[in-house]
């Protein structure tokens, strides 16, 4: 059984449990996992995670995304991008590049989204696309979210060339329908590719047709190790019988200060091996480590 992250680049028309089902047939194991979905018509980066790295997810799922596509302006629809019902079609007003940047630039920074109907969120125990097939409409309570980055990149009429950085769970393509709206000419997206997750990039990915075979996907492995950017605490060999225990470690079995005082670290030991990742709590002597998630 393989262990580790590997980074797929999804082609359009396939969903993203597509992707996992291929990957699962290569490998020959069934604990694989995706760490953020994208939409069936969106491409780019999936980050899957192998074997015991399945129990890394939810440090990776809450990563940064950043994806570059286009939006349309003149139209909406009831799914926020081109694969909806068109519900309003409008003349488009003489724009230029600055004038969309303008009111893209409204909606960056910390700011609350309301999702669209036809998305995976959940109200009152059922997926909001489900409510939209049977045609439901049903208040949304809006999310917070933080947009770093919406640039524009090209204007070509009627497409508008993106840029988003943004905070998991925003959805680019409410984004395109709330600028659209502000302009007064509608607009949906209509092509959305994702290009990073956190520090990783599709650059380093390969497509999901491209995997043949299992050692294809044991040299593409990132091993488990190296996959978190979380604060690293080194263990002294002499405690980490207490790890595997489950027990709290204090300073001094560590060979270090730990370099926070609250929060998730990853505790290694001397060579680097990912031990177990913890949550520190601060005390009067330092902080107490207690492990979550143990590997050993």
């Amino acid at each position: 059984m393989f262990t580790g992250l590997l980074l797929v680049d999804k082609p359009a028309g396939i969903t993203s449990h597509d992707v996992v089902d291929r990957i699962r047939r290569v490998a020959g194991m069934r604990r694989i996992g995706h760490t953020g979905t994208l939409d069936p018509a969106a491409t780019g980066l999936l980050v899957l995670c192998l074997g015991k790295a399945t129990r890394l997810s939810e440090h990776l799922t809450g990563l940064d995304k950043t994806y570059e596509g286009a939006m349309r302006l003149g139209l909406t629809t009831d799914s926020h991008d081109l694969d909806g019902e068109i519900l309003t079609q409008s003349p488009i007003p003489s724009l230029d590049m600055a004038a969309i940047q303008s009111v893209c630039d409204r909606f960056s920074g910390e700011i609350e989204q309301v999702p669209p109907m036809v998305s995976a969120v959940k109200v009152g125990g059922e997926r909001l696309y489900r409510k939209a097939r049977k045609g439901e409409e049903v208040d949304r309570p809006p999310r917070c979210i933080t947009v770093h980055e919406f640039r524009v990149l090209a204007y070509d009429p009627p497409d508008v060339s993106l840029r988003v950085r943004c905070s998991s769970g925003t959805y680019v393509r409410t984004l395109c329908h709330d600028v659209g709206v502000a302009l007064g000419c509608g607009a949906a997206l209509a092509s959305l590719r994702r290009t990073a997750v956190g520090r990783y990039s599709v650059d380093q990915a390969i497509a999901v047709n491209a995997f043949l075979g299992p050692d294809m996907v044991k040299d593409r492995l990132i091993p488990m190790d190296d996959a978190l950017d979380l604060p690293t605490v080194y263990v002294r060999n002499s405690s980490q019988s207490l790890i595997a225990e489950g027990s709290s470690l204090g300073i001094s079995d560590l060979r270090d200060p730990c370099p926070v005082r609250e929060g998730w670290v990853q505790l290694k030991n001397a060579r680097g091996k990912l031990l177990a990742l913890g949550v520190a709590q601060a005390t009067l002597v330092g902080a107490r480590i207690h492990p979550k998630r143990v590997f050993i």
